[in-house]
């Protein structure tokens, strides 16, 4: 892999990395609810499940979502679900509450649960991965090191990502100090969430 190649990559993988979607939008939301660090080791629960679809992306695993309907719209069902009850959780959370669960530094596993969840169920991060992912493989290289270096950089420029979409939250909470602004905020985020739910349930395989 040559500094061409990684010159094309980097600024793209970084814009994918940088679109807005259900998980950024959970580390907003995080941040808002919790604090910057929170959000940010919520994080890696997103970086574990891309890990898992990098991986299945090298081994041709991924032509199963490809081929097979059934797994695909299945995945795409139970994501769409998880996603329209985060933000129901969203919709119906009491600010004083939360101001409690941030004061006792509660949640943190819960809410890497929660980012491996979302970005796991969606189909179409594998199929992206699948499809952008190769475009800067060598056939006539070691195939598998490249995946690997290609995928290390991607997660390294996603935890970046998160690390932005939380500062941005961690300033919005100074927006929305009172109780009011809080409910208001939680369910902004989960019309948007249940907004990228009914997308998810449109997607359609490529």
């Amino acid at each position: 892999m040559n500094l061409a190649t990684l010159a094309l990559f980097l600024p793209a993988c970084f814009a994918l990395n940088m679109a807005p979607g259900p998980n950024n939008l959970l580390s907003i939301s995080n941040a808002t609810r919790y604090g910057l660090r929170t959000a940010c080791v919520a994080g890696a629960g997103r970086l574990l499940a891309f890990a898992i679809m990098i991986a299945l992306a090298s081994a041709g695993l991924a032509v199963v979502l490809q081929t097979s309907e059934l797994v695909f719209y299945a995945i795409k069902i139970i994501g769409a679900a998880y996603l329209f009850y985060l933000a129901y959780q969203l919709w119906s959370a009491a600010p004083q509450a939360e101001v409690e669960a941030q004061q006792a530094s509660a949640g943190q596993w819960t809410l890497a649960r929660q980012e491996f969840f979302v970005a796991a169920g969606n189909p179409k991060a594998i199929l992206i991965f699948t499809a952008f992912l190769p475009q800067f493989v060598d056939p006539t290289a070691d195939v598998g090191h490249q995946f690997a270096v290609l995928g290390a950089l991607f997660l390294l420029l996603e935890w970046i990502a998160i690390g932005i979409y939380a500062y941005i939250g961690l300033h919005m909470r100074r927006w929305f100090a009172e109780p009011r602004g809080k409910r208001i905020f939680n369910r902004c985020c989960a019309g948007l969430l249940s907004a990228a739910a009914s997308m998810l349930l449109m997607a359609r395989r490529a």
